[in-house]
């Protein structure tokens, strides 16, 4: 499932829906990213997160396809939100749920390295002192994204 909302989610409501009374999976990884105070340019108060509705959805299905095809996955979970949005407030969740907890892990970092790197997100940070930049992704996360390249 991807969703791409404006709305806030409540992550332990998404996990028991995802779930919804399996006893198959022995394995559910959740991850949330929020929106930190404190970037490399300073005091954050805002961050404003745009994309292209319809593009966005059709490639966050992609990569999510993708997931189930490298990892025998019962089940996932792509929330992402766009807008205006504080420091602390939740930005993305990412829930996969397997028989065991490699296939769980995995995914879970596959997709959020794709989202991290790739995924058709924009973002700008607005600072404490009324500055706004455009966010990239860092080398790292760029070299996290690089070990799921099929050779």
């Amino acid at each position: 499932m991807i969703r791409v909302q404006t709305e806030d989610f409540d992550t332990g409501a998404e996990i028991a829906a995802l779930r919804g009374g399996r006893t198959d999976a022995g394995a559910i990884v959740a991850f949330v990213g929020t929106v930190r105070e404190h970037a490399k340019n300073g005091a954050i108060t805002a961050m404003t997160l745009e994309h292209y509705p319809g593009m966005t959805e059709k490639e966050l299905a992609r990569i999510e396809a993708e997931a189930h095809e490298r990892w025998p996955l019962l089940a996932s979970l792509v929330v992402h939100r766009t807008g205006r949005l504080a420091p602390g407030d939740n930005i993305v969740l990412v829930v996969t749920l397997s028989t065991h907890r490699q296939a769980a892990f995995e995914s879970a970092e596959f997709l959020m390295d794709y989202l991290k790197t790739s995924a058709p997100f924009w973002k700008t940070e607005e600072t404490a002192v009324g500055s706004s930049h455009w966010v990239a992704a860092s080398e790292s996360d760029d070299a996290c994204a690089a070990r799921w390249t099929k050779r």
